[in-house]
């Protein structure tokens, strides 16, 4: 019974919190979940250990989430620089004709500029949204502890 209560509560668990998945491209592996023997546990421990380990997937996104949005940040700069590099050019040219193939090179080059910022705004709800769901769980774990703590001294205060 403890068991089927256990893994009762660790599928709700799972299911309320989308399992630990997010739709950017994640490489860890969710399914660890699964590995946690719960057979030796009572059920606070077997808890404390659904939570942490959903804590610590949530934290391994979040960092993943992190270097993307650093990466794409340092391909924006490059592509600001070779867009200033480009305006000076065409600034020193008198060329009508690389003139023209200058502006097309700009457009294009502003035109992938735009592209990777509006991706990195989506990134940035992403990131918005795992550092919120990381902030819950520790939230809920840190409540857990408190109530069980509470309970532990309504349990010893009756005792007396």
């Amino acid at each position: 019974m403890k068991k089927l209560l256990i893994s009762s509560v660790l599928v709700v668990g799972l299911t309320l919190t989308g399992g630990g998945i997010s739709s950017a491209s994640i490489h860890s592996n969710p399914g660890n979940v699964g590995t946690i023997d719960l057979s030796g546990m009572n059920l606070e421990a077997a808890l404390m250990q659904v939570q942490s380990q959903r804590a610590a997937l949530l934290e391994a996104q979040l960092q993943l989430q992190i270097k993307d949005v650093q990466e794409r940040n340092n391909q924006i700069a490059k592509l600001h620089n070779e867009l200033q590099s480009l305006n000076t050019e065409r600034s020193n040219t008198a060329d009508i004709e690389k003139i023209k193939e200058l502006d097309a090179k700009i457009a294009a080059t502003k035109g992938q500029i735009d592209t990777l910022s509006s991706v990195n705004q989506m990134d940035m709800l992403r990131l918005q949204s795992m550092t919120n769901k990381r902030n819950e769980a520790f939230d809920v774990m840190t409540n857990f502890i408190k109530k069980m703590q509470e309970s532990r001294s309504a349990i010893i205060g009756n005792m007396r």
